[in-house]
């Protein structure tokens, strides 16, 4: 059997359930969640979400790199958020890539026994994505659930999907990708030792380690708030590759220079909530126009940062 479930408190007639990826947890995934968690509380009903790690796209397509807008530990945390009773998370193979929908469906409803199936108007699933909205219908028929789907969101005429919020920050559009999120676009990792560079020139940073398959904002100068032990603190991010001072750089590098903090955080998690794209990296001249132009950044990012940060969450 490609999957089960050992917890036998998914098993509840009438359970309302929906089914995606849903990296990211973007506003369009929010609206369906939120409309099913809302549909199960009026019956007193259970409501669970199904999502899948590695995500299907980076089995089929062999996707490799960056690509993910949340971590696993970050989407069960923003799906949590939204007031599902159960999220269970399916551990996504070729082998279960060849199931048809019908059989898919059958092992689904044997595991969990719903009621109900929540699904956006343009979902697919099974093998050769044969599985939808109508499939779908068909399949309850038989199986004894009924489906309803819902149109997706739309931004500017596109429909909202996790592939168009990767590619707004890749290109730099990181207003639109946050208005998107319904939050700050954030990563976290392990502050690291760099090159010392920064401190050399009188602007200490902090280099962050990220998980290495989150996609990173597009190359550039940001304003940020960093968390650490529970504390904000406001900060100038650069992301890129330092041309100023390398030709021919290996790869990308996170550097945070905190406003107004000095401390060993060596070893410590650093989470950073991107708010504002300031400009993009450039090669300068020399050192010293480049710390003129940190200056500025600097100035900017204190521009940005000038209130309390209150750290969103989904349920409000």
């Amino acid at each position: 059997m490609p999957f089960a479930f050992d917890n036998t408190d998914y098993k509840s007639e009438g359970a309302w359930l929906t089914i995606g990826s849903f990296d990211g947890v973007h506003i369009g995934h929010q609206k369906i969640i939120r409309t099913m968690v809302e549909k199960a509380r009026a019956t007193n009903s259970p409501s669970i979400v199904l999502t899948f790690f590695p995500h299907p796209a980076k089995v089929l397509r062999k996707i490799e790199g960056p690509f993910y807008l949340s971590t696993p530990e970050e989407k069960d945390s923003f799906i949590k958020q939204l007031g599902v009773s159960s999220l269970l998370t399916l551990n996504f193979s070729e082998e279960l890539s060849q199931l048809k929908a019908d059989d898919f469906m059958r092992l689904l409803q044997k595991q969990l026994h719903f009621s109900y199936l929540l699904v956006g108007n343009d979902f697919h699933l099974g093998k050769d994505r044969e599985g939808d909205y109508k499939r779908l219908v068909e399949i309850g028929r038989d199986l004894k659930y009924q489906v309803e789907a819902i149109q997706p969101l739309k931004d500017r005429n596109i429909a909202v999907s996790s592939s168009l919020i990767r590619e707004l920050l890749s290109t730099g559009n990181l207003e639109q990708a946050n208005q998107l999120l319904a939050r700050w676009y954030e990563l976290d990792g392990m502050v690291v030792h760099g090159d010392g560079r920064g401190k050399h020139i009188g602007i200490p940073t902090a280099n962050v380690s990220p998980w290495a398959e989150k996609l990173l904002p597009a190359p550039g100068i940001y304003a940020a708030w960093s968390k650490l032990n529970e504390r904000f603190i406001p900060g100038v991010v650069n992301i890129g590759f330092r041309p100023t001072f390398y030709n021919y750089p290996a790869q990308q590098t996170i550097e945070v220079h905190l406003l107004n903090f000095n401390a060993d955080i060596y070893g410590t998690k650093m989470r950073l909530f991107f708010v504002e794209r300031i400009r993009d990296e450039i090669k300068f001249d020399s050192a010293e126009a480049l710390m003129r132009e940190i200056r500025n950044d600097i100035e900017k990012a204190r521009e940005a940062l000038d209130y309390a940060p209150t750290e969103k969450n989904l349920s409000a």
